[in-house]
């Protein structure tokens, strides 16, 4: 594999860094509670002496991480489904493109996937602010992540840090020959709006020829719409975004943690990966007139509409939407079983009652009533 020491400070691990890491992970403090929750059929020192043999990242994915994606799946969702495979060519290497609604879940399910269909696994991006511990750092970097610098109020090093990512992504896909997972925004998606930031394609294109269409072509772009039945921390995202209506939110130490760990543990019900066409060169030309800023903005709405239109809909939304506006529009789509659950759902609201519990019901209401919202909007 090519190895270039620019990227030193964002890279993946190199393969001959995998054995050295096995060992740090195997040897770490909380290692008993991961292999009893990874394999819970083997004791710990069979378990150890697995991970501490893994010399590439293929052992590590194929094996570790595929059963981790698989007890999740037991543990915590109802009906795992993917579809649009016939999209991809096992040749080419592509840059997707996801809505993001849980921090570990998004990237991790759809490897899963890739690896039950005989494709090669993508690179993901991985949050500077995620890096908390070494143990994470380990984790992350052996299963192909890549650090995306979080960004300062310091325009300068935001556009060098966005230059930087911009050159590893173009790097990663054309000479690397890996494909790549990123969020089509900064962040999770808090409210139910997916929608992708025009600062994304902008970044796209700063590292390719100046003809900006053949920079994203080259780019092979795919976007990826994945949709939870249970919307992944719903509660902890409706306190945030409660909180964030009276002053800049500010994440406690430990947040993203506790936002990891629920995401994982939570009840998700039924979970669905649509894998949309690729971004052509003929969709991509049409906007060829328009100036930079506007041509980034269009290509950012091109992949919504992928994304919204491939976005699944379950009876949560339909009954989160006619509890919000007083009517039965969307009776059709669920029963009296699903209400209760949901209603049952929001009841666990009522713990936070030192805060508004109207407002904080209608923000959560709003999580899983948007996506229609973002459908009549777009289709």
């Amino acid at each position: 594999m090519n190895n270039n020491p620019k990227f030193d400070d964002i890279r993946p691990y190199y393969e001959s860094e995998i054995p050295a890491a096995m060992q740090r992970i195997a040897h770490s403090e909380v290692f008993p509670v991961l292999a009893s929750f990874i394999y819970p059929d083997d004791d710990l020192e069979s378990v150890k002496e697995r991970i501490t043999s893994f010399k590439t990242v293929r052992e590590f994915q194929h094996d570790t991480m595929f059963k981790v994606n698989e007890q999740i799946i037991k543990r915590s969702i109802s009906e795992f489904s993917c579809s649009g495979i016939e999209h991809l060519d096992k040749n080419t290497r592509y840059l997707f493109v996801s809505n993001h609604r849980d921090i570990m879940l998004d990237s991790s399910l759809f490897q899963y996937y890739l690896v039950k269909q005989g494709f090669e696994t993508t690179e993901i991006t991985f949050g500077s602010n995620l890096m908390m511990t070494s143990l994470i750092t380990d984790i992350g970097k052996a299963n192909k992540m890549f650090v995306v610098q979080r960004p300062s109020g310091n325009i300068k090093d935001f556009y060098t840090f966005s230059q930087h990512l911009s050159e590893y992504i173009r790097y990663a896909i054309t000479e690397k020959k890996q494909s790549v997972w990123i969020a089509q925004r900064n962040g999770r998606t808090k409210n139910g709006l997916d929608a992708t930031d025009q600062g994304i394609i902008k970044m796209f294109c700063m590292s390719g020829a100046s003809n900006r269409e053949k920079a994203l072509l080259d780019l092979h772009i795919v976007p990826i719409s994945v949709s939870y039945e249970w919307e992944p921390c719903d509660i902890l995202k409706s306190l945030e975004l409660y909180h964030s209506q009276k002053e800049r939110y500010v994440k406690k130490p430990g947040e993203d943690l506790e936002s990891i760990l629920t995401g994982i543990t939570q009840f998700k019900g039924r979970v669905h990966f649509e894998i949309c066409k690729p971004i052509s060169n003929e969709e991509l030309c049409l906007h060829n007139s328009l100036t930079n800023n506007e041509f980034h903005k269009q290509v950012a709405k091109l992949i919504d509409r992928r994304i919204i239109a491939a976005y699944r809909l379950y009876p949560n939304n339909y009954i989160a939407h006619d509890m919000l506006s007083g009517n039965n529009t969307y009776s059709d789509y669920y029963n009296e079983t699903h209400k209760n659950d949901f209603l049952q759902h929001l009841k666990m609201l009522e713990k936070y009652n030192t805060y508004n519990l109207d407002t904080i019901r209608e923000i959560m209401l709003k999580i899983y009533s948007n996506p229609i919202e973002n459908k009549l909007l777009y289709l």
